[in-house]
């Protein structure tokens, strides 16, 4: 039986997950959390061999819980199950240390080989984001000036891109305005654009972000 956790900030998600989990043979979940701190306390107090992981819970980032997670427990599989397709996440969370990459409009009977694959050691991704990696392989690495963004310093110019205020987005992530205004400054110097409104161009001309991307 594999021991399955589940960590995502919407109930009613965290609801299906279980009931597509529980009708599948050879699953238990174990235990479910709600955002960064609840996760952390979950996979502490709780043996599993997967994590289902939400990569845009309040809190912490999330390619940056994943990196903590894989330090406390080294062992644990997370699969990520995010909103998000573009390639940019997937290419953090799996460097991160994540072994799967799903987005939550796949289907019931794709998350079940997801986490089969990911629970037996193996690496999981969808064909769409399979063929978006195999398109960038010819890409240098720093070919583009966000790719020289931290996590959270992509996360903060995603949110940012979105429209969301700098009040907003200090209260999406647990830190305070000044914060989040430094590392609007550290993103405009890195990507060298003159002001915010350059950040959202900078998006729409590269696809960074869907038009229904949800923060």
């Amino acid at each position: 039986m594999t021991q399955v956790l589940i960590a995502d900030d919407h109930a009613l998600v965290r609801d299906g997950l279980r009931h597509i989990l529980q009708n599948a043979s050879g699953f238990d979940v174990a235990g479910e959390a709600r955002d960064g701190v609840s996760t952390i306390a979950l996979i502490r107090s709780t043996p599993a061999q997967v994590l289902l992981l939400d990569l845009s819970m309040p809190g912490r980032n999330g390619v940056e819980l994943i990196k903590q997670i894989k330090e406390e427990k080294p062992e644990l599989r997370i699969l990520v199950l995010t909103m998000h397709a573009e390639q940019q996440y997937a290419v953090r969370a799996f460097k991160a240390g994540a072994s799967g990459y799903l987005t939550k409009e796949s289907a019931g009977a794709e998350l079940v080989s997801a986490v089969t694959k990911v629970a037996a050691g193996g690496v999981y991704v969808s064909l769409a984001m399979a063929e978006q990696f195999a398109q960038s392989l010819n890409e240098p690495a720093d070919a583009l000036p966000h790719q020289r963004l931290s996590d959270r310093e992509f996360d903060v110019f995603r949110r940012l891109a979105a429209g969301e205020t700098i009040t907003e987005i200090a209260q999406a992530l647990c830190v305070s305005a000044k914060t989040v205004s430094t590392y609007k400054t550290r993103i405009l110097e890195k990507m060298r654009v003159p002001h915010e409104a350059a950040l959202v161009r900078y998006a729409m001309r590269h696809k960074l972000f869907d038009d229904n991307d949800e923060v």
